[in-house]
């Protein structure tokens, strides 16, 4: 189930925001996230703030949230963010539909939010709009439709192209499906196609991880992204590891499957830009996620979704039926925010721009992670020329251990 939310400040019942938190409003980009909090069926290792239909109709009564009135709910968050922030005319420059399964939508509900956020706040001219797809919850017919709709990418969930790991995983798609959806998202138009991996599952092998590699590259999408299973408290896959029912996933052997993902993605074509992510060019990159790992500015539209303006942080609550209720009494959805300090932003920065291959310039760093970042030069886990140069780039090694690199200069 969903972990619980962080503490923070009492949020004011129309959502306004510090008169200081939106004074430089528009001078990074804006970006919207809309998070869709229904699933068919829960994946074992998942903690998202999701639900399936059983657990809402646990709680059905006078604000259920139904799949098909839900653009409409969003809707209504969308109005009261325009009376929140300036009316500056400041566009969206990427939207971003995440969930859970966003594509339990019908084509069409999601062509009326981002319809509604193009009225509300307008669009970019380039702007992206990415949705995660489900691979069983598309077809041809629905690509073209959501494409018709506005969306620009794609990122489908395929994990793995092994049958044995996506049982473990609790997948319900067949392993050749997210293939097929990539032919079709380019037979519809669509130009930028993602594609997810997991990599670490107990039971995996090498050979089983190149298997799901050598599938996903030869599907042809433009983006890869790759991440470590990490076993989260409180989902079914923690009770089985818990139980000594499978084994938890081994550090040395997720060292191993990123330098083999590295490895092959990087001969098909494909260059790493972020830790977990790699793209065929600059244009496949997400802009979304870019947005977030330098520091732009966002609203998250939907229950438990995350938002940052100037400085300040809020987050929803979580469960649709309170976020529902919210809403219906003219009441912002925010359970609570917290304001950082330049320190806190500062640290955030260091932290998110060193994932980066752009790595980040030596003058955000004070002089103790200066320190440390000379010494992590002479042990190889920073680029020496880069560095001469004047930024922090992680070499490979550096990459493998990038959670310790960024705790030393933080």
């Amino acid at each position: 189930m969903p972990g619980t939310l962080p503490e923070g400040e009492t949020v004011p019942e129309d959502g306004s925001l510090p008169c200081d938190a939106t004074q430089g409003f528009g001078d990074t980009p804006f970006g919207v996230y809309v998070h869709v909090p229904f699933c068919r069926t829960r994946c074992g290792y998942c903690d998202f703030n999701t639900y399936t239909a059983a657990e809402l109709g646990a709680r059905a009564g006078q604000n259920h949230v139904s799949q098909a009135a839900y653009h409409d709910l969003v809707a209504q968050e969308v109005d009261l963010a325009a009376k929140v922030l300036p009316a500056r005319g400041t566009p969206a420059s990427t939207v971003f539909f995440g969930g859970g399964t966003p594509t339990l939508l019908a084509p069409g509900q999601l062509g009326a939010v981002i319809g509604k956020i193009a009225e509300t706040f307008g669009l970019a001219q380039d702007a992206e709009v990415t949705v995660e797809a489900n691979p069983e919850t598309v077809g041809p017919a629905e690509l073209e439709q959501l494409r018709a709709a506005g969306v620009t990418r794609l990122s489908f969930g395929m994990q793995s192209a092994v049958p044995h790991v996506l049982r473990v995983l609790d997948r319900e798609h067949q392993p050749g499906r997210p293939l097929d959806c990539v032919r079709w998202a380019r037979a519809a138009g669509f130009e930028h196609v993602s594609l997810d991996l997991i990599y670490g599952t107990p039971g995996e092998s090498d050979d089983d991880w190149r298997r799901s590699l050598a599938a996903a590259i030869e599907a042809g999408p433009d983006h890869v992204s790759a991440y470590a299973l990490i076993v989260e408290d409180g989902t079914r896959l923690a009770a089985k590891v818990r139980r000594g029912e499978i084994a938890a996933p081994d550090d040395d052997a997720m060292a191993d499957r990123y330098l083999i993902a590295d490895e092959m993605l990087s001969a098909a074509g494909l260059t790493w830009y972020e830790l977990s992510n790699w793209a065929k060019s600059d244009k496949s990159q997400s802009r979304h996620n870019l947005l977030y790992w330098t520091g732009g500015e966002w609203w998250g539209f939907g229950p438990g979704a995350h938002s940052h303006v100037g400085g300040v942080r809020w987050w929803n609550v979580k469960h649709p039926s309170a976020y529902a209720a919210r809403l219906s009494a003219g009441r912002s959805p925010a359970a609570a925010r917290e304001r950082l300090t330049a320190a806190e932003r500062s640290m955030e920065e260091i932290m998110l721009r060193a994932r980066l291959a752009e790595g980040l310039p030596l003058t955000l760093l004070t002089g103790t992670a200066l320190a440390e970042s000379e010494r992590m030069v002479d042990d190889r886990l920073i680029d020496r020329s880069a560095y001469a140069a004047g930024r922090l780039v992680l070499t490979l090694k550096g990459r493998l251990l990038a959670d310790a690199v960024v705790r030393d200069l933080t």
